[in-house]
């Protein structure tokens, strides 16, 4: 029975987007905001689909909430907005409030891989076929906003992922707002919105530094900023077009805008190259080749052409890495400079 035995998040797998999203705890009556239902026809598990837009365990946009059900929020083309998606008896219903709710609940199919295909994916590797087997309700999400995913990777550009959570924590926290829903809710989450491109230019240098973020990466995010507009426009184009415009603005190299298109555009064939661990465990877990390089890697997931990104994810979950041979990257902390 497909997904009977799904195993427990690990590092590995969370990075492959797996959140576990508990249920089972009755939801406490909150203030109505505007809704909507869709029937996805399909299997479909929250935690896997919308796993890969939560940045650490304390990402103020981002919670799984006892009841089964995620809370996340955004900064829309209509403003702010918080949404909430619950899964019943093969049913979604969504709950938003604020300016951006009519925006996000618009794309609610969308966000949850009504325009993914992974009927296209052909496994090639027993590994890759028992991982899909095991989590059938994976669907490539895809946000149609842009720069909520591309700060949040710039900060994560050759720094721990812990370093990167911490940063996205502090900074969003401090110079975002609180998210708009029910009150008690949205406080109780410690739900924020994330800045707008405005307010993150005007974050005094001595901010970035306490959250511990370098000048590079400061101010590769002040030249995104400075044309969001643009980088939103992105959208609308294909991700190999969307990625050339991201990488027009220095600082962003493909290493972030797989990691954005993967997410704004639910791109399937983008596959993250430039990694420090992802192409030695691609390499394990199809080749035994723990020293794989990124031309290994392509070369291992060239059977995947047009649905890389997609086997690199079940590789991911499947949880098969190799062993550690040295201590973990030691974290810096230059707030403390």
């Amino acid at each position: 029975m497909p997904g009977r035995f799904a195993p427990r998040p690990t590092r590995t797998t969370v990075r492959g987007g797996h959140v576990a999203v508990p249920g089972g705890v009755p939801r406490q009556a909150v203030a109505p905001g505007r809704s909507r239902t869709w029937v996805p026809g399909v299997p479909l598990d929250l935690g896997l689909v919308l796993g890969p837009l939560r940045r650490g365990p304390g990402d103020p946009t981002f919670r799984a909430a006892p009841d089964g059900s995620v809370w996340r929020t955004s900064r829309t083309p209509a403003g702010p907005g918080t949404l909430r998606v619950a899964l019943r008896d093969g049913v979604v219903r969504g709950e938003a409030w604020g300016p951006g709710a009519e925006w996000l609940l618009d794309r609610l199919p969308e966000l949850l891989g009504a325009a993914d295909d992974p009927d296209a994916f052909t496994p090639r590797h027993r590994i890759v076929a028992l991982a899909r087997h095991r989590r059938p309700g994976l669907r490539l999400t895809r946000t149609g906003l842009v720069m909520e995913s591309l700060i949040p990777s710039v900060l994560e550009q050759k720094v721990t992922t812990d370093e990167a959570y911490r940063a996205w924590r502090l900074l969003v926290r401090k110079f975002g707002e609180p998210a708009p829903g029910p009150a008690g809710e949205v406080a109780a989450r410690g739900l924020f919105v994330v800045p707008a491109a405005r307010d993150w230019a005007l974050i005094p240098s001595w901010e970035w530094h306490r959250a511990g973020v370098d000048n590079k990466r400061a101010s590769t995010i002040l030249r995104a900023v400075r044309v969001a507009g643009r980088l939103e426009e992105a959208v609308a184009l294909e991700p190999e077009r969307a990625r050339a415009r991201l990488e027009v603005v220095p600082g962003v190299g493909p290493w972030t805008s797989a990691e954005v298109v993967q997410r704004s555009h639910g791109a399937a064939d983008a596959v993250t190259v430039g990694d420090l661990h992802l192409p030695g465990i691609v390499g394990f877990a199809l080749a035994g080749d723990r020293d794989a390089d990124d031309e290994v890697m392509l070369s291992l997931l060239e059977p995947y052409a047009g649905q890389r990104h997609r086997a690199a994810r079940l590789i991911l979950l499947s949880g098969r890495t190799p062993g550690r041979r040295g201590p973990r990257m030691r974290k810096g902390d230059i707030g403390r400079l």
